[in-house]
Parts: C-alpha cells; sequence; structure tokens
C-alpha cells in the first residue's frame, strides 16, 4: 500500500489518523535576529543563526493540523538531543564520554529515523553547527560547568527526563488508539529508558568503572587472519611499473607505495589510530591517492569526499562521522569543533617529505576500511561502512566480466569519491596492476575528449549522461579512434537508444552495468539490450518476490564485496540488507532471454487513474519518438484537484521543436500515461555522481504552476 499524497510505501497500514509530511517546508522567522529560515523543523525550535526562537511565517499546506504540529515538535527535541549529544562527544577529551555520547547521538538518530519512515518527512533539518553545550543546558534547566565532565550528565539526564514528559503529554492528547499515541508512548518510554541509563552510566563513571555501552575490549585477533586493504592492493607488482598518470606526470607503482607509506606515518604522528576516521576531500590527483590510500594503510578508515559538496551536506557528514583528520584544500568552510582537525594539502606536501615509511597496520578483516556516501537520490546521503575483506574479491567482475588486466589503462569520467570509479578504477585497477589516469577536473564532453586523446586509454567507465553528451557534441567518434577498446556505463539505467547512437558513431559497444554504494563491483552486466543484464562473476541475484516474466520486483544480490552495512541507520539496514543479501529500491524485470531489465526505482512505478504506469519506460518512449529532445524526466504530481497526472521535465536544442514532437507523441499514449505539463529545463537535476534527482523535479513543478 502506498501513501495516496507522495506515493511512498506506507510504514504502518494498521490504520488510525494518517499523516504525510511530505513537501511540508515551512519558513520560519527568528523573533531575534529577523533571520528568515526554511525547513520542517529545527532543534529546539531555535534559530540555527543567533538561538534565537522560531516562529512560523507561512505554510504551503493549508491542511496543517494539530497532529502534524505534533510530529515537528518531536523532531524539534530528537534534532536537539542529537545536536547536544554530538557537540558533547566532540567537545570532551574523556575517552569514554566521547564514545558514551556519540552512541546517544545514534539512538538519537533512530528516533528520527522513525518519525522520518513513518510521517514520510523528506525534507530533513541541516545538522546544528554552531549549537552550544551552554544551551542545552539553559533548555534542561540545569547549571552549565564546563570545567566539570560530569555536568554532560546532569544536563543529558535533563533533557532527556524533559522529553520523555513531552511524549507522554503528546501521548495522552492523542486520539485512542491511533498510530500517534502508540509511536509517543514508544518514544517516552525510551527517553526515560535512556534517563535511568544515563544515570546508571554516570555512577559507572565516577566509580571509574566501565559504562554499560563502552566497546567490548578488543580480542586477540590470529595474524594469519589480518590483513590491510591498502598493502593488498598495492603488493606484487614490479616497482618501475606505471601506476598514475595526472595530467603530464606519472608515478610508478614503487613510488605509489613509498608515498602512501610515508601519509600513513604522517597521519600516525598527527595522532590518527586504527579504527579513526579520515576524511580526504580533494581533487583526484596524486595527492588524493596518497591521502586516501595512506589511511587505510595506517589501519584508520577512509571516507572519501566530495570536493564541491554544498555546506549543509558537508556539516550533515561532519556531524555523522565525527573525523579525527580532515585534509582538503583549506577549512573556510568547516565549522568548530573540525575546523582544526584540518590538514590543507599544502601543509601535507610538506609534511610528508620528512616522514619515514611504516609498514602497514595489520587488521581483522572483518574491520571497516572505508566508507562510500550513497548518492542520495531520496534524501540525505547515508554512509555505507566496507571492510578490509572487501579488496579480497574486488577485482573478479573487471577480470572475468570485463577482460581488463595489467597492460590496460583506466579512465573513468566520475570522480573517485564515487563509488564505481573508487571500485573499478582504484580497487580493482591497482590490484590488477593496470594505469590509472586521473583527472582533477570537473568533467564535461569535451574535457573527456581531451584527456581520452591525449592519455589513450584502454578502457572508459562513464555515465549515460555523459555519452549521451558526447553524442550530442559529436567527440563521440574520437573516442575509439584514441585507442579505447572498451567502454562501461553504470550509475544509472542505460537509454537503448544511446546504446544505438553510440555504436553507429564510434563502432563500439558499450557494456551495460548496474552496481551500488553496497556492493561495491557492478554486480550485473549486460552486453545484449535484448538479453538484458546477466549477473557478475562470484554474485548470485534472485527475485524478492515470485513474479511472471515481464513484472517488475526487487532482488536479493549476493556479493563477496557486500557492505557491513550503513553507519548509524538501523531501520534503513533492515530494509536493504536481509539475510545476508543486499536488497536495494531499484526495481527490475526479467527479460525473455533470461536476464534482467531495470523497470525504475519504487518511486518511479506509479499509479495513475487506477493503472500502474512505469516513469523509466515512458521516458524512454518520449524520447526515441521525440526529436530534438535530448533527455526527458517524467514525475507524477497531483493537479489543482488532488489528482495525480504526469508531468514531463525535457532539455533539447530547440524548446518550440521539441515541445511540438512531445506533444505529438504523447497524444498517442493511453490517457492515464499521457503527460499532462510539458516543463523546458536548461538541465535536469541530478547529484553529483549523475544520478536524477525526481523529488527535486517534483519541487520544481510547484513552482512553474
Amino acid at each position: 500500500m502506498r501513501c495516496p499524497k507522495c506515493q511512498r510505501p506506507l510504514a504502518d497500514e494498521s490504520g488510525g489518523v494518517y499523516i504525510c509530511c511530505a513537501n511540508a517546508r515551512l519558513r520560519w522567522r527568528c523573533t531575534g535576529c529577523a533571520k528568515l529560515s526554511e525547513g520542517f523543523a529545527f532543534p529546539y525550535g531555535l534559530c540555527p543563526h543567533c538561538g534565537g526562537r522560531l516562529e512560523v511565517v507561512d505554510s504551503e499546506r493549508e491542511e496543517e493540523t494539530e497532529a502534524l504540529h505534533g510530529i515537528r515538535l518531536a523532531f524539534e527535541i530528537e534534532l536537539g538531543g542529537r545536536a547536544f549529544y554530538q557537540r558533547a562527544a566532540a567537545d570532551t577529551d574523556d575517552a569514554a564520554l566521547r564514545a558514551l555520547f556519540g552512541r546517544f547521538a545514534v539512538m538519537e538518530g533512530e528516533h528520527m529515523e522513525t518519525l522520518a519512515r513513518r510521517y514520510h518527512i523528506d525534507d530533513l533539518p541541516p545538522p546544528a553547527t554552531s549549537f552550544r553545550v551552554e544551551l542545552a543546558a539553559l533548555l534542561a534547566g540545569v547549571e552549565n560547568r564546563p570545567q566539570d565532565p560530569g555536568s554532560l550528565f546532569d544536563i543529558a539526564i535533563a533533557l532527556e527526563q524533559r522529553a520523555a514528559a513531552f511524549f507522554a503529554v503528546r501521548a495522552d492528547g492523542a486520539p485512542a488508539g491511533s498510530a500517534e499515541q502508540q509511536l509517543y508512548r514508544e518514544l517516552a518510554a525510551e527517553e526515560r529508558e535512556h534517563a535511568a541509563l544515563l544515570a546508571t552510566e554516570h555512577e559507572r563513571w565516577r566509580a571509574g568503572r566501565p559504562g554499560l555501552l563502552s566497546p567490548a575490549p578488543a580480542t586477540d585477533d590470529d595474524p594469519a587472519a589480518l590483513l590491510n586493504a591498502a598493502a593488498l592492493l598495492l603488493e606484487g607488482h614490479d616497482a618501475a611499473r606505471p601506476a598514475l598518470c595526472c595530467g603530464g606526470q606519472t608515478m610508478d607503482y614503487g613510488e605509489l607505495r613509498d608515498m602512501v607509506s610515508r601519509t600513513a606515518a604522517l597521519w600516525r604522528t598527527r595522532g590518527v589510530g586504527p579504527g579513526d576516521r579520515v576524511a580526504v576531500r580533494l581533487s583526484d590527483g596524486f595527492e588524493w591517492m596518497a591521502a586516501y590510500l595512506g589511511a587505510v594503510w595506517a589501519g584508520a578508515v577512509a571516507v572519501a569526499v566530495n570536493p564541491r559538496i554544498p555546506a549543509p551536506e558537508w556539516h550533515y557528514i561532519l556531524d555523522e562521522a565525527g573525523f579525527a583528520l580532515i585534509v582538503a584544500d583549506n577549512a573556510d568552510d568547516t565549522p568548530a569543533p573540525w575546523h582544526e582537525r584540518v590538514l590543507t594539502v599544502d601543509d601535507w606536501r610538506r609534511e610528508v617529505e620528512h616522514a619515514a615509511p611504516v609498514a602497514a597496520q595489520p587488521m581483522p578483516a572483518e574491520a571497516p576500511a572505508f566508507w562510500v556516501h550513497s548518492s542520495g537520490t531520496s534524501g540525505r546521503p547515508k554512509a555505507v561502512v566496507h571492510a578490509q575483506r572487501s579488496v579480497l574479491a574486488i577485482d573478479q567482475v573487471s577480470r572475468e566480466a570485463l577482460g581488463i588486466g595489467p597492460d590496460d589503462r583506466l579512465f573513468a569520467t566520475s570522480k573517485l569519491f564515487f563509488s564505481y570509479p573508487l571500485t573499478h578504477i582504484v580497487y580493482a585497477g591497482l590490484k590488477a596492476g593496470a594505469t590509472l589516469i586521473l583527472d582533477p577536473q570537473w568533467p564535461t564532453a569535451a574535457s573527456v575528449a581531451a584527456t581520452v586523446a591525449t592519455q589513450r586509454p584502454t578502457v572508459l567507465f562513464s555515465v549515460p549522461s555523459l555519452y549521451r553528451n558526447m553524442l550530442h557534441e559529436g567527440v563521440a567518434p574520437g573516442i575509439a579512434a584514441a585507442g579505447v577498446r572498451l567502454c562501461v556505463s553504470a550509475g544509472e539505467a542505460l537509454p537503448a537508444s544511446v546504446r544505438a547512437a553510440w555504436r553507429e558513431q564510434t563502432g563500439l559497444a558499450i557494456v551495460d552495468g548496474y552496481g551500488a554504494s553496497e556492493t561495491l563491483v557492478l554486480v550485473m552486466v549486460g552486453r545484449d539490450a535484448e538479453q538484458g543484464l546477466l549477473p557478475s562473476p562470484g554474485v548470485d541475484i534472485r527475485g524478492l518476490d515470485e513474479v511472471g516474466p515481464g513484472m517488475p520486483t526487487r532482488l536479493l544480490i549476493r556479493a563477496p564485496t557486500l557492505a557491513l552495512g550503513y553507519l548509524d541507520r538501523p531501520q534503513a539496514q533492515a530494509e536493504t540488507f536481509r539475510d545476508g543479501a543486499f536488497c536495494p529500491a531499484d526495481l527490475f524485470a526479467r527479460t525473455d532471454a533470461g536476464g534482467w531489465r531495470f523497470a525504475g526505482r519504487e518511486d518511479s512505478l506509479v499509479k495513475i487513474h487506477g493503472r500502474w504506469v512505469n516513469l523509466v519506460e515512458l521516458e524512454e518512449r518520449l524520447i526515441a519518438q521525440s526529436a530534438g529532445v535530448v533527455e526527458a524526466a517524467a514525475v507524477c504530481v497531483p493537479d489543482a484537484d488532488g489528482v495525480d497526472a504526469v508531468a514531463c521535465f525535457y532539455v533539447a536544442s530547440d524548446d518550440t521543436a521539441a515541445a511540438l514532437a512531445l506533444r505529438s507523441c504523447a497524444d498517442t499514449l493511453p490517457q492515464y500515461q499521457r503527460p499532462r505539463w510539458l516543463h523546458a529545463v536548461a538541465a535536469l537535476p541530478r547529484t553529483p555522481t549523475g544520478k536524477l534527482l525526481r523529488r527535486k523535479l517534483k519541487e520544481l513543478h510547484h513552482t512553474l504552476e
């Protein structure tokens, strides 16, 4: 069953009062500084700029109810609690308190995950980067004593007690037997339990005893079972063999191994230990590679971050990760206390020259080695945690399915913070002993063609939107002429029209692939559009449901590179990781030839006028039959009467001609598939990794109508 308003699957079908908070964005004015802010809720309902009280200026939803107001207030409490625990963990010098408050920050996040899923809250608030512990003390009604670590316990216990009282009052006021009443009772009980647990932890901390939530003591692992992922990638290669090419410079495997081991030594001198998290927020290049692999070599957890990431998303990741060290061009948009943990790339260059190489840190096979962030098409990105053992089979798909070997030169148009090139260029490429071509500039059709012409890769990894752009800008024929023998596409579905045009212009077939941050490798590849995608070597794939040919279903995917799970997202993990398999929200249908065909995500299969419409298939049909349309995307949106219909956004070389062609094509479609609105746009909204953001199109539609 789906929500009748936002079409998302319902988390609770038991009935009772139903509330959907999707698109419930509000504008707030601070009663102190008068600053306007926009969002669903803010920590404790306070201004993120000065801490003043916020008031709603207007609401886009006339049906705003007391129940919706209550959900927002509950979110404010959870946001405030998490902000306090995150800041307390970051500010304290006591390792036990840091671990304890970090764990309680996770618990508050779990509460928000429950609220967000049940009430379909898409517009998650930004982190409270300027949150002050003294403000939490004021709200808790207790004295703030900065010199007394135990004061943090007093504030935390009072905050939990206040939250329990709030939820209890909301439960008493909710309709008897409703979903809201049950949720509020559960939250009140959890807050009371947290308060009691905090009191117990406080007593144990004062007595110098280990806390109940303290990490288990480390065990002596079998030395034979220990490994280091970075060392596995760099060992066994001819030291003089070229490893990296960037611009006009080349670094061989011996030089790369030396720089990685010296960088690891530098990280250790800066206090980075096994299990600590290191963020690498740099453009692709030699420095990126040394900083990233150096973190893994030191036993730390490497996290690649988009150097162009918007500040709110960067602050969100900072709050979630608690990095011990951040390598970046500068610290301009990194707030305290993480600002002091930034090492600029210029300082890194100077310091690493004086560092002596160190041996790789042996780690348990299941210990975290690196994170990758999901692309965030359905909300804020999730940190996907991968183990050291991931690299043991990381090259199998490249070797057996793609035929990549040590004589290949590999080039990916996507940046290395994206799991697709990180896996198939860095991990699989280095393990194979191949040469990696790195490009620090942001990719365009022209820049990719220029890099291919000068660096002459043999294998090109790219995404459908960029293959399409290279076709339309006339640079595709030069790709084959420069010596590329293999083209691979992933990141989103490859349209049949792009596949056919690429073969016609270049003489090369595109190998279509499907993978995810959770699996790293391309778990399915397809060379034949009619047959579809087939499981990659070493990967087992089965349908989640027993459905007939052509009917969409989710998949259960088992791969040796499967992630350990998500960072602090228990509900999302339970939904996505099932019985040792990955179960993505993407839908697939069996082809007549026995392969799998991408059928969209759950949000692209919508019901209109009582009939199911696959938006992905509709988009492909509109593009194929409408001359002048470069790309198109469709979304399901309600009209003025609340009746759902299709809105089509398109990019074209000639808007007028394309609109006529689209309308002519649409008139041949059944009524329930026919787009009611056609919107010409300069570009479709996408993630930094190239994936379409349908939720942004829905927001854009509301501004255009």
